[in-house]
């Protein structure tokens, strides 16, 4: 029995080492690192590594720091391979580890509102309508004498506090004419009352019109239509069964010359049992219900023939098919 054996695996990384070996490559300065990239927790100091971006572990923090020598993968998962470039690399510690904490903890803020917010659908409105389909809403005596006491609280000539260069006070425009129309409004108000109670009681009394007759309307309706229910079902009862009361021709259910009919079958079932070919058939085109016959196939289309379900007719019998049903030659 042949046993594979496994595959070696990237070992836990210790903390603390206690290697004399030293990288012979620069240095690297921690205060040019991305504050994402390096933790100086105090027993826990760590830091992603330059060559291969994977978190190990910073020893000698009192004497001279430095990475642990560590694999390139995941500890207990990745593949076996030492980080050559990367291992016992000394570490210049520039930065203080408070600062180190207050910029990652002011930093979260910015990177959480960079984040995507959440869409929002947009309400729907209305178009506005067109300047044609305004219609505009009738003024009162009391919404002009609102608007006229609140220009007044805010407008300084109306209050008296505007002067010109003699002494005098200066007239408001806005407040005059809000005067005016106020004013204007009130005089008319007692005609604008009557002409509301007038089509008031106008609409009142077309309402109880309407209710009067809608019973007698209503009524008469009716027997027109019991007319024409009448009418069609007598109608409907004279014509012979298959027919259709309609303006076109009916659709007839048996054919109008039997002897004719039978005829042309036993015909076609003689070519069906000799085998005969198409051109050997007879070549005066008949009808299929009423028997009548045409010189050739070209006369027959000229004059309307038409092919229904596989059978030939002539131009009266066809057209009581409907027009899906009725094929040219």
């Amino acid at each position: 029995m042949i046993t594979t054996p496994a595959m070696p695996k990237a070992s836990k990384r210790r903390r603390k080492t206690r290697t004399p070996n030293v990288n012979h490559r620069p240095p690297v300065i921690a205060s040019k690192l991305k504050v994402t990239e390096i933790d100086l927790t105090p027993g826990k100091e760590h830091m992603a590594c330059p060559d291969c971006s994977t978190w190990v572990p910073i020893t000698g923090m009192l004497g001279t720091p430095k990475l642990v020598p560590h694999h390139t993968g995941r500890a207990k998962a990745a593949e076996r391979r030492r980080c050559t470039a990367g291992s016992n690399r000394q570490i210049t510690i520039d930065v203080q580890a408070d600062a180190v904490r207050t910029q990652l903890v002011e930093g979260a803020p910015t990177a959480a509102s960079r984040r995507a917010t959440k869409v929002l659908p947009k309400p729907k409105v209305k178009p506005a309508p067109a300047a044609s389909q305004i219609k505009p809403a009738p003024l009162s005596a009391e919404q002009v004498r609102r608007v006229f006491r609140q220009h007044q609280q805010q407008c300084l000539a109306c209050k008296g506090e505007v002067k010109n260069r003699d002494g005098q006070l200066l007239p408001c425009p806005d407040g005059e004419r809000l005067a005016v129309t106020f004013l204007r409004l009130l005089r008319q108000e007692p005609k604008r009352q009557a002409v509301r109670e007038f089509f008031a009681r106008e609409r009142r009394r077309f309402d109880r019109q309407y209710a009067a007759t809608a019973p007698v309307k209503r009524a008469s309706e009716w027997a027109a239509v019991q007319v024409r229910v009448s009418d069609a079902d007598a109608a409907r009862k004279v014509l012979p069964r298959g027919d259709r009361p309609a303006d076109g021709p009916s659709l007839p259910q048996e054919p109008q010359d039997v002897e004719a009919y039978d005829r042309r079958q036993a015909e076609l079932g003689r070519h069906a049992r000799t085998g005969r070919p198409a051109e050997e058939a007879p070549a005066q085109p008949e009808c299929a219900n009423c028997g009548t016959t045409e010189l050739n196939f070209v006369r027959a289309a000229a004059a309307g023939w038409r092919q229904v379900l596989r059978r030939t007719y002539c131009s009266r019998c066809a057209d009581r098919f409907p027009n899906w049903m009725r094929t040219q030659f």
